[in-house]
């Protein structure tokens, strides 16, 4: 089993290649977006909103032991992990999501993928995704977060590959 990390800027085009990846190799592929925390359990700092040691127990460990993975995703209108699935592990395995490179999960990667847009191309997108109270939402809120975690922990640095929107 190999296992990718697609980390990078909102908008960059994590998800389209993880699901393009998979479309064409068969690739199974988890979202950080499924692994939040519930609102009131959200912590300051980098990752706050995330619950990655949720994510390292019920994906990567067992991913790594070549066992059967037990996960919840994340219900965002409920505010809680939906029901269990049970995903077997393929040859490729492709995690793809802002905090996917977080310290706590990054060594489990065997290939390291960063994702970056610029500006102006980043705001097209999130317009054209979410319309301007979203990209407003983005750009006050989860921008700036992603880019105090992509600079505190060198995310950039440590990928084997850079990909430019």
């Amino acid at each position: 089993m190999i296992l990718v990390a697609l980390d990078g800027r909102s908008a960059a085009g994590k998800s389209t290649l993880a699901d393009t990846l998979a479309r064409d190799t068969g690739a199974l592929v988890f979202h950080m977006d499924d692994y939040f925390l519930p609102r009131d359990l959200h912590k300051p700092g980098i990752a706050g909103n995330m619950d990655l040691t949720r994510f390292r127990q019920e994906v990567l460990e067992p991913l790594r032991a070549g066992i059967t993975v037990t996960t919840r995703r994340f219900d965002c209108s409920a505010q809680r992990p939906g029901p269990e699935e049970t995903l077997e592990p393929a040859d490729l395995v492709i995690v793809e999501g802002a905090y996917s490179l977080h310290p706590l999960l990054r060594d489990f990667y065997d290939f390291r993928v960063f994702l970056d847009i610029d500006p102006e191309t980043q705001k097209a997108r999130l317009l054209q995704r979410g319309g301007p109270d979203k990209t407003r939402q983005f750009e006050e809120i989860w921008i700036p977060r992603e880019e105090a975690y992509l600079q505190a922990c060198g995310i950039r640095e440590l990928c084997d590959m850079i990909l430019e929107a």
